[in-house]
């Protein structure tokens, strides 16, 4: 449930999938969304390898962290609610052609997103216990954390003609903000109950 909020809150990587798929369709936006998927990997064994190094030196940092979700996501939430809704465009960088140019747009977009780190931070200790995980765990983790937006921004870019049309709306775009955002709000709000 929280990937498929991260997915669909919007940000930088729905820009350039659809900058570059008005562009050049399915086959510029392919590479972006594995581009993507990869950023993310790294983001989410990242956050899960420094939280358990972090747990190793101070025990109720979790404590602590379980607040900095509930409030990434009530800010996140509110952001969203209250965020203006603006024509989408995309920096001339992440239009470049080929797919090799795509693939590392969907990384530079990710990597250079602090939303996501903040993200995988702020909520992997909210439904694992980050002291406890093994190897394999932080592997499911991370195949987790890639495939489902992968998943995602592949059925995007397949469906990018009917989207972008939808989204093309500033009341659709304003609906899909608040709607999200108040789901961000209720998540934050069932981690701090939890």
């Amino acid at each position: 449930m929280a990937l498929v909020l991260l997915f669909l809150t919007p940000g930088p990587v729905l820009v350039a999938l659809f900058a570059r798929g008005l562009r050049g369709g399915f086959s510029a936006t392919w590479p972006l969304t594995l581009g993507v998927a990869i950023g993310d990997l790294a983001w989410s064994v990242t956050a899960v390898l420094t939280l358990n190094q972090l747990v190793g030196i101070h025990g109720d940092i979790l404590l602590w962290l379980k607040y900095v979700a509930v409030l990434v996501f009530f800010f996140m939430g509110m952001g969203l609610i209250f965020a203006k809704t603006e024509t989408i465009t995309a920096p001339s960088q992440l239009m470049r052609p080929g797919r090799l140019a795509g693939l590392f747009a969907g990384l530079l977009v990710i990597i250079g997103n602090p939303k996501a780190i903040f993200f995988y931070i702020g909520i992997l200790p909210g439904f694992f216990d980050v002291g406890t995980l093994q190897i394999l765990d932080i592997v499911i983790i991370g195949t987790l954390s890639a495939s489902v937006p992968l998943a995602g921004n592949l059925g995007l870019a397949l469906a990018l003609d009917r989207v972008s049309h939808l989204l093309a709306s500033p009341h659709l775009r304003r609906r899909v903000n608040c709607i999200t955002g108040i789901v961000l709000i209720l998540v934050g709000a069932g981690i701090f109950l939890g």
